[in-house]
């Protein structure tokens, strides 16, 4: 049972940790957005934004719906955030950590 928890927040992981996977997370922070926003808003090409749109679909990351023609995304749980804000503050740390070290051999 522990083993297929680990596995399936590994999934989870796996389906976030991507730099175009992060772009629309971080787009659709502040709610929906129909994918022909997205597109623009994180520079990318509509057949590369749906494709990354789908693996976190199945990983329950975000859901569509469609309004028409328009295909609508949102982030399932906003606390998904939660989650890309302390990786944030993790780096933030590390840079700082790391900025210190190399004041002590300049």
């Amino acid at each position: 049972m522990e083993e297929q928890v680990i596995e399936l927040k590994a999934e989870i992981l796996k389906a976030m940790a991507q730099p175009t996977r992060l772009r629309i997370l971080e787009c659709l922070r502040n709610g929906e957005k129909c994918i022909c926003e997205i597109v623009p808003a994180i520079d990318g090409e509509q057949s590369n934004i749906s494709r990354h749109i789908s693996v976190m679909q199945k990983t329950h990351l975000v859901s569509t719906r469609k309004e028409g023609v328009r295909v609508m995304v949102r982030v399932r749980d906003p606390k998904i955030f939660e989650i890309l804000d302390h990786v944030g503050l993790l780096l933030k740390k590390q840079i700082v950590e790391t900025g210190k070290l190399i004041d002590k051999f300049a």
